[in-house]
């Protein structure tokens, strides 16, 4: 099954007092993979989410597998796990990547809910058709 890649190299400011990882960055990675997603295949999405389009995350699980550390590489795919009505279901893997292959680190979801601002207000819309279409080779 295809999987949109975004990689990432670790930084020190990522890790913590005992040079792992912090286990949030792993879901701060999951936004900034769904946010190059749309950069690279649903710019159109871009220009919508400055008037009223909204993509809230209603739900985010990272399971942990294995610890990071600082200057490792590691590749994010990301996969359509679903849509249902006014929602996206996406399924991430963390893989770290080094000479001798890649490890399996991490598993994660978002679901995200499309909505429309209305004043104060967020009203649920159908996905927009060019989020639809970027995202139908990765299901």
């Amino acid at each position: 099954m295809k999987a949109y890649e975004y990689r990432h190299l670790v930084g020190f400011e990522e890790t913590n007092l005992v040079g792992n990882v912090y286990y949030v960055n792993h879901l701060r990675w999951q936004g900034r993979c769904r946010e190059m997603f749309l950069h690279d295949h649903a710019p159109e999405i871009l220009d919508e989410l400055s008037r009223d389009l909204a993509l809230a995350t209603v739900r985010c699980s990272c399971e942990y597998l294995a610890e990071l550390e600082a200057f490792d590489e590691i590749v994010l795919r990301m996969r359509l796990g679903g849509v249902v009505q006014n929602r996206i279901t996406l399924s991430f893997e963390y893989w770290r990547t080094n000479k001798e292959g890649e490890e399996l680190i991490a598993r994660g979801e978002q679901v995200i809910a499309c909505m429309r601002r209305e004043g104060k207000r967020a009203v649920p819309t159908p996905i927009p058709v060019p989020l639809r279409e970027a995202l139908k080779p990765y299901a």
